[in-house]
Parts: structure tokens; C-alpha cells; sequence
């Protein structure tokens, strides 16, 4: 078996490599990957592993993110420490999750459950995408409204009037129909949580954008596509390959 530990931070990984061997001394372990940018790299770039071992929350935002850039089709076992209530639809199929502090009795359940999957579950990663869109979708009361710090004053903002949401220099810059710029000290993923799916699509780790915002779309190289909109952007907008289908379906809803 063949896998790879997805963990920012190094006593953890180190300690999750070590009882993972001491259950199973045939497991391989490709890498030991600690961020979101690192991950899709190395996924973009190698073959899949038999199993994944992914923390949820990395130094540079959520894990979730690195599904938004690959297509990652093997198992995934979620470490974490969010509690057991709020992860319980994890426990389906080829999804698992273990609980920080792992302990190697849970650690050797996960295992042992990923060796009894079908092969043709394994294959099959819809249940991963369903539950993950669940997942993100179920603890969220989407905002319409955002009080933006400027100055002396908190000026209100309005969702309906944002056409994309952009990552500048670590902070995230709001630009309406208007083309009026407003700044967050947030993050894309912290604020997608916020903003309705139905609405704003999250392209690529640097924009969010809007439905209605969308100008036209461009066939780009290597199957991706480019997202032109109505108001002036920094740089191209540019929609993997693996995430075509996903915009496609979200934009003729």
C-alpha cells in the first residue's frame, strides 16, 4: 500500500508516519506534504497513491481547497480536530476520519477499514464529492450583507453587488459592478464559507467569482477554460481541467 500524509505540522506528521508503520511496516509512505500549494503540486505531478492522510486545516487554509485544484480519486482518511458530531458523515464507504490526538487503536481501525473496501469503491469517488459539498454546505448561513473596516467607519457592502473576490498581497480584495475595491483581512476560504455556492464559484486559489459577473468563457489551453467578466481583473481567471465539469454545472443551474 502506497500513501501519502497531507499535515502542516511536523511533530504530527512525523508521529502519524510513525504509527502507521508500527501497524502496518509495508505501507509506503510517498510523502509527507504540508501545505495546500505543496499538495496539488505533487498531485498534479505524480501518480496516485492507495490512500491519503489529510488534517483538514493547513497553515494556508483548508484542505478542502486542494480538491478545488486536483482530482484526487483514491481514499482519503481525514485527521483533524473537529469534533466526532460534526465529522459523523465521514464514516461512509472510502471516507474515514480520525480524531487529534490519534491514537494507534483508531489509526489501525481507519487502516484496516480501507484494506476491507472494494476495489470498484475505491474507484468510485462520488460519495467524497457529495459528502465534502455536504460538509462545507451544512454549518452555513450564507451572508448577504459585510460591514468592511475603512478608516474610522465599518462601510456595508452587499453581495449582490460583488462581481469577484481576489487574493492581493494576503488580503482579499472585493471588487463590485461598479469596480469599487473594498479589503479584508480574511481569507478566500474563510469567506466562501460565507457566500453562497449557488452564487459565486471559487475558480482557483486566487478568485472567487460571481454568476452574474460572467461576461463569456474562453476555451484555453490543456482543456481548462478562462472566465472573462463584465468588470476589469488583475490577471486571467483560469478554471482547471478537473474543475470543468463542476463549473459547467454550476453556471447553468
Amino acid at each position: 500500500m502506497k500513501a501519502v500524509i497531507v499535515e502542516d505540522e511536523h511533530l504530527a506528521a512525523q508521529s502519524l508516519h510513525g504509527l502507521i508503520k508500527e501497524i502496518d511496516s509495508n505501507i509506503e509512505i510517498l510523502a509527507m506534504l504540508q501545505s495546500i500549494e505543496e499538495s496539488v503540486e505533487w498531485f498534479s505531478l505524480n501518480p496516485m497513491p492507495d490512500v491519503v492522510f489529510m488534517d483538514i486545516h493547513l497553515a494556508d487554509g483548508s484542505s478542502f481547497s486542494i480538491f478545488d485544484e486536483v482530482n484526487i480519486t483514491c481514499p482519503i482518511i481525514f485527521t483533524t480536530a473537529y469534533d466526532e458530531y460534526a465529522l459523523k458523515a465521514f464514516q461512509v464507504n472510502s471516507i474515514d476520519y480520525l480524531l487529534k490526538p490519534i491514537n494507534k487503536k483508531d489509526l489501525e481501525r481507519a487502516i484496516n477499514k480501507y484494506k476491507n473496501l472494494s476495489p470498484a469503491t475505491i474507484r468510485n469517488n462520488d460519495a467524497l464529492t457529495e459528502l465534502l459539498a455536504e460538509f462545507k454546505q451544512s454549518n452555513n448561513i450564507y451572508k448577504s450583507n459585510f460591514l468592511i473596516p475603512h478608516k474610522d467607519k465599518l462601510m456595508p457592502l452587499s453581495t449582490s453587488d460583488m462581481a469577484y473576490l481576489y487574493i492581493d498581497n494576503k488580503m482579499v480584495k472585493i471588487v463590485t459592478d461598479e469596480e469599487q475595491t473594498y479589503y479584508l483581512d480574511s481569507t478566500l476560504d474563510e469567506l466562501m464559507a460565507k457566500l453562497d455556492p449557488n452564487v459565486f464559484f471559487r475558480a482557483n486559489r486566487q478568485f472567487i467569482i460571481a454568476h452574474k459577473a460572467i461576461k463569456d468563457i474562453s476555451i484555453w489551453f490543456g482543456s481548462k477554460l478562462s472566465v472573462n467578466l463584465k468588470v476589469a481583473v488583475p490577471e486571467k481567471i483560469i478554471v482547471s481541467k478537473a474543475r470543468v465539469p463542476e463549473f459547467k454545472a454550476w453556471y447553468t443551474r
